[in-house]
């Protein structure tokens, strides 16, 4: 039997009532619908990350090595979404981790495997340590508390990297994974997640891939089948609904 595109842990959204006769769309005047109760549960703040990917200059910004993704990512409000999730994880005591892919000046260490590790090295734009292309992209804010863990090597923004110890050390049980791109990094970032025993949460309006038609594939074929999708406005508002921590500027500063 083929799985539901939106099979997966939390329990799937109530049938929307038939649309009436005078009506565009079926909800075309229907008040905001509540957030499942099962993923509200699941992405409770003090149990709960946030994990942005690749969402640098060099990959999303205005002077992108890649500027179909980049442009992708903002004609679709990918990237705006992504910013809105990273603000409301700052306002309820949600941790955020921003994955940053960078290289080494003479590429020491880079992987070299793969056809699209050797076009990267051609690109015009390199994303080198300590470089503007490696810093986080406007409008994704950073705060203090937020982690940076960038990466030498491979596809993935948590293997081989400190994600998974800075989330066990942190207690964070549930990853929520927003970025780019829905073709490589963040399909390996669910799979990562889920292969360490992390419930993973993909907000489909908050990712972005090219073409832009490959997104919604991936994720009802393939995403869905082991992560909970939802949307940004679903994420933020469990958490809004949940969050006990006090304001922001009761942080430690760094």
């Amino acid at each position: 039997m083929t799985p539901s595109p939106h099979e997966d842990a939390v329990t799937p959204r109530e049938e929307a009532a038939p649309p009436r006769e005078d009506t565009v769309t079926p909800r075309e005047d229907a008040a905001p619908p509540r957030p499942r109760e099962a993923l509200v549960e699941l992405l409770r703040p003090e149990g709960c990350a946030l994990l942005t990917v690749e969402c640098q200059r060099g990959v999303v910004g205005p002077d992108s090595a890649l500027p179909e993704l980049a442009a992708v990512a903002q004609e679709s409000g990918a990237l705006g979404r992504v910013a809105q999730l990273v603000a409301a994880a700052h306002d309820t005591g949600v941790q955020v981790l921003h994955a940053v892919a960078e290289r080494r000046a003479d590429g020491r260490g880079a992987s070299r495997n793969a056809p699209l590790f050797r076009a990267v090295e051609r690109l015009p734009v390199r994303q080198l340590t300590g470089s503007a292309a490696v810093e986080i992209a406007e409008p994704v804010p950073v705060a203090p508390e937020d982690l940076v863990v960038r990466r030498l090597h491979g596809l993935s923004p948590i293997a081989g990297t400190e994600v998974d110890a800075l989330l066990r050390n942190l207690g964070r049980r549930t990853l929520v994974i927003t970025g780019v791109s829905a073709n490589v990094a963040i399909p390996a970032a669910v799979f990562d997640a889920v292969n360490l025993g992390y419930a993973a949460v993909v907000p489909e309006d908050a990712i972005a891939g090219v073409p832009a038609s490959y997104t919604p594939a991936m994720v009802r074929h393939t995403l869905a089948l082991v992560a909970a999708v939802t949307t940004a406005d679903e994420v933020a508002t469990c958490w809004r609904r949940t969050a006990v921590t006090p304001s922001r500027s009761s942080f430690p500063a760094p």
